[in-house]
């Protein structure tokens, strides 16, 4: 479609300018290299969530679609069902169950039978107009159900595209920041990758403690974009995992996340608070407690403990329980 080539064409434009703008890695000093490979993963792992998103919105799309699917089958079968039955009742009447007022009257045999009749009339139209309308409403249930899956398969084409897109654009991202990793000089790398002694610190009853437990238990484990573990991690697939530990079910990515439980300020921050950095919303760690944070950090950076303050500026804080 027009639309969409137009929209990758765009997109790839601005990518490649990003790319193409950045120094030379043999002409930075080694400190500048070290900030450029920052700020590429810190864009890559915003993109990647970003087509995490994209995927999770295509995945809501299709199971609307399939719902709505549904619904409309299930209210034509029984727009059918009533059908029937309507059917029946109208050749009933057209049998002889058809009576007047003055045909029961005539043809009765006693006030009793007289009485009977007229009951038996009024049964017999009082049910066919209740099929009636029961018919009429199974199928304006389906004629609704069809709009919402016309509608909804219309989104999901749309977050495929979404998802297409975003994906190119990370995956370009990502590539770019690998590869400036690869020209980090091995001091850098290995600072990067250092983990130090592993933190332990005493944790909350409930799910909150839980949750920071398994946290803490990665420390160590790699960073990888997009990554859902156990062998390695991204920032929120981390956050999702530990509280998926706990029995607690929350969004896979950061954006979602940044919505979860409600909102505390930095002083009432605690142990199991999810922290959200960047204007973005693309990052999150875990409170250790009111000064540490664990988190997977981004690639060639294991999971570890960081000063709350350190690891960027913070949007939200969120208690996901209490």
């Amino acid at each position: 479609m027009p639309g969409r080539a137009a929209r990758t064409t765009a997109l790839a434009a601005v990518i490649a300018a990003t790319v193409v703008s950045m120094p030379s890695a043999h002409a930075q000093p080694a400190d500048d290299a070290l900030k450029t490979y920052t700020d590429l993963t810190r864009e890559a792992e915003k993109l990647s969530q970003d087509h995490l998103k994209a995927q999770s919105d295509l995945s809501r799309a299709n199971a609307v679609v399939v719902a709505a699917t549904e619904a409309e089958k299930k209210a034509l079968a029984e727009s059918e069902q009533y059908r029937g039955q309507v059917d029946l009742l109208t050749t009933a009447s057209f049998e002889g169950a058809r009576l007047t007022n003055l045909s029961a009257f005539l043809t009765s045999t006693s006030q009793q039978d007289f009485l009977e009749r007229m009951q038996a009339m009024n049964i017999i139209a009082s049910d066919q107009n209740a099929a009636v309308e029961r018919m009429n409403a199974t199928l304006t249930a389906a004629q609704k159900a069809r709009t919402d899956a016309t509608t909804a398969a219309s989104l999901a084409e749309k977050f495929a595209t979404d998802v297409s897109t975003r994906k190119v654009a990370m995956d370009q991202q990502v590539t770019a920041a690998r590869t400036k990793y690869q020209s980090l000089t091995a001091p850098q790398q290995k600072t990067l990758a250092a983990t130090g002694p592993k933190v332990s610190a005493p944790v909350p009853a409930g799910a909150a403690g839980v949750a920071l437990n398994f946290a803490l238990g990665e420390q160590g484990k790699p960073y990888v974009f997009g990554s859902n573990g156990p062998g390695s991690w991204d920032c929120s697939s981390l956050m999702q995992a530990a509280y998926r530990a706990a029995g607690v079910s929350i969004p896979r990515v950061t954006y979602d996340q940044a919505k979860v439980g409600r909102g505390v300020g930095r002083g009432e921050v605690a142990p199991g608070d999810l922290i959200i950095y960047y204007s973005g919303q693309s990052h999150v760690a875990m409170a250790v407690d009111g000064t540490r944070a664990v988190h997977a950090s981004t690639e060639g950076v294991p999971v570890k403990v960081a000063n709350i303050d350190s690891i960027g500026p913070i949007s939200v804080i969120r208690r996901v329980v209490g």
